[in-house]
């Protein structure tokens, strides 16, 4: 594809396209020219650099064009457009996936995720609603979709990873692990074998998930060491001392 030719009336429009710059930017944000550019034939872009502040690396483009024959330019559009060393926002990410664990309050509801890598179907559809909604109904699950292995894998890991599993410092410092407490009510499912629920309401893990191998200083089965304790002789009153008083 041949190159656009060269305007000279679009070239040298300069002052025209600063004036379209500045009679949409800030007051003062309009620098020094940059460059210009044929975009096609009688369509030029001139550049002007953007001393905003706020838009470091950015820069204001106005297109200027001519109609065949005219003698001046006329300005077709500005913008302020980033450039190489511009700061940008971050990527957009949706609101599903930037949800970090203590975001959700009392009233917040999370959006629906209909393929969610973490829940897989509780139950194998048949393709007909009326029978479906029939087998769900008469086996009791009340659940279309369950925890899938990846979904089970992932809460795992965050759960072992976490305050109530093996590496923390409350499971370092325990005497024995919550395997052996009578307190401790092991989960129902794949991942009984490794985490439960502690039922102890003096423990700091109370109503939590721990792992077998936490710990903590409320374990049905450790005492702490018993003292003797001190003996304190009987106070000796003494009635038949006199005490002298006097005036001073």
């Amino acid at each position: 594809m041949a190159a656009p030719k060269k305007d000279a009336v679009l070239i040298s429009a300069v002052e025209v396209a600063r004036e379209a710059a500045v009679a949409i930017a800030e007051p003062g944000t309009v620098g020094d020219h940059l460059a210009v550019v044929m975009e096609e034939d009688r369509v030029a872009t001139h550049s002007f650099a953007c001393t905003a502040s706020a838009y470091p690396g950015w820069r204001w483009a106005v297109t200027v064009a001519r109609v065949p024959r005219a003698r001046s330019a006329t300005v077709s559009e500005v913008h302020l457009l980033p450039g190489e060393d511009a700061m940008l926002s971050p990527e957009w990410v949706p609101y599903a996936e930037r949800l970090a664990p203590g975001d959700i309050g009392p009233n917040d509801r999370t959006p629906f995720v209909a393929d969610d890598p973490r829940l897989e179907a509780g139950w194998e559809a048949t393709g007909e609603e009326d029978v479906d909604a029939v087998a769900i109904w008469e086996l009791g699950l009340g659940r279309e979709r369950v925890l899938s292995a990846e979904g089970r894998d992932a809460a795992a890991t965050r759960w072992h990873e976490g305050d109530r599993g093996p590496a923390s410092e409350s499971a370092r410092k325990a005497d024995r692990p919550c395997s052996t407490c009578g307190y401790f009510l092991p989960m129902a499912g794949a991942l009984r074998s490794v985490f439960g629920v502690c039922a102890n309401e003096w423990s700091p893990a109370d109503g939590q998930v721990v792992s077998l191998k936490f710990g903590c200083g409320a374990h049905s089965e450790v005492d702490v060491e018993q003292r003797e304790p001190e003996k304190i002789d009987p106070p000796v009153l003494d009635d038949d001392r006199e005490i002298e008083f006097t005036d001073r």
